[in-house]
């Protein structure tokens, strides 16, 4: 049976709310609806940021203390306001959507511990949309033993089977962080965050031109790369694990540049993130045959022409290319995963993430 999802997604690079519809039956999507999205205001942002400097400390995973609780009420408001502007704009009634998928913005990622949390409250969203919502899609997995991360992986797979091409093929999505989805027929699944995304990038620009991104990579695309500090960068232990392996937006925070012109810094970083999903090919089965690039740092022609030079001679083009909503992907993959968990499907895999054995997920929120 058909079911009609909205996904939602509040990535680490917290620019806002992705909103998506979809019809599928949690095997493959029959159709792509409308996506949209809501920023986060400059306020909503600091405050969010105060949440992951104060999540750090966290003693379990939901304690909501201090700026926790003010920030879990401002996403969860912004999450509202979302659906809402999303449905009336494409006139949609509520009775009309089966189930939202809610991933809430991601605070603090600790598999290692068994904590990954999420903040937003899906009961509170539930009665504000008079939609039933579906939430906390990371927990069974982490108590089970698995990364929590990537989640996505199930989703490019329903992507990729509608492609007419040999593989193997990787899916990569660069938002805060880099994850990679390797896909070689319908067998053959694995999934892993490669390194930063776009977050060390976007914290730099902020805090050197007080701009949230390097627009198309305009900035980069000027600056001298210090291969020496990538270099270095990339003997940080992570990067030889094997996958499945996941990250928190805060594990490469540490990772400081000297004192370097703002194009020298962004080029780097930049340079940094392609590097770190190269990096990735000598510990996957095949090399990679095709690259395509989801998320935000498709947009950044700099970051995508840096992966093109380092993974050569596979191709790498942007899921937009094929016709894929590429900034809505993740929120589609949230209503998709909202299906399958409605279903009693696997959301996670031991390739994916770890898990020992395939775990569906997802608590429901009603109204």
């Amino acid at each position: 049976m058909m079911l009609t999802a909205i996904g939602l997604m509040s990535g680490t690079s917290l620019d806002g709310v992705d909103v998506a519809l979809i019809e599928t039956d949690g095997k493959r999507v029959e159709s792509f609806g409308p996506s949209g999205y809501r920023p986060y205001t400059e306020q909503e942002r600091g405050l969010l940021r105060q949440a992951l400097a104060e999540a750090v400390d966290l003693p379990q995973r939901d304690a909501r203390p201090g700026i926790l609780r003010e920030a879990e009420r401002a996403v969860t408001i912004a999450h509202a306001e979302a659906v809402a502007a999303f449905t009336a704009q494409h006139r949609l009634l509520r009775e009309d959507i089966d189930i939202v998928g809610f991933h809430g913005q991601t605070v603090l990622h600790r598999p290692q511990q068994k904590m990954t949390v999420q903040i937003g409250d899906a009961a509170a969203l539930a009665r504000a949309i008079h939609i039933p919502v579906m939430h906390d899609f990371r927990a069974a997995d982490v108590a089970a033993g698995g990364q929590g991360a990537p989640f996505v992986p199930v989703y490019h797979r329903a992507l990729a089977q509608s492609l007419d091409r040999e593989g193997p093929m990787v899916v990569v999505n660069i938002g805060g962080v880099s994850n990679i989805t390797y896909i070689d027929g319908a067998d053959t699944l694995i999934a892993c965050d490669t390194g930063p995304g776009n977050a060390l990038l976007d914290d730099f620009m902020y805090s050197v031109t007080g701009q949230r991104l390097d627009c198309e990579g305009r900035m980069a695309a000027q600056g001298k790369i210090d291969e020496a500090w990538i270099a270095r960068a990339l003997q940080h232990p992570f990067f030889a694990m094997p996958p499945p392996k996941s990250l928190d937006r805060n594990d490469f925070a540490s990772l400081k540049l000297r004192d370097v012109p703002p194009a020298d810094g962004a080029a780097t970083l930049t340079a940094l993130t392609a590097a770190a999903i190269a990096r990735i090919v000598p510990l996957l089965p095949k090399p990679p045959k095709s690259w395509i690039v989801a998320g935000g740092g498709a947009r950044n022609l700099t970051m995508l022409r840096m992966l093109r030079d380092r993974v050569a001679p596979a191709t790498v083009e942007a899921a937009d290319a094929l016709g894929w909503a590429g900034d809505a992907i993740e929120a589609q993959a949230f209503g998709f995963l909202a299906a399958r968990g409605l279903k009693g499907l696997p959301l996670s895999y031991p390739a994916t993430t770890g898990v020992p054995i395939p775990m569906t997920g997802g608590v429901i929120a009603r109204p």
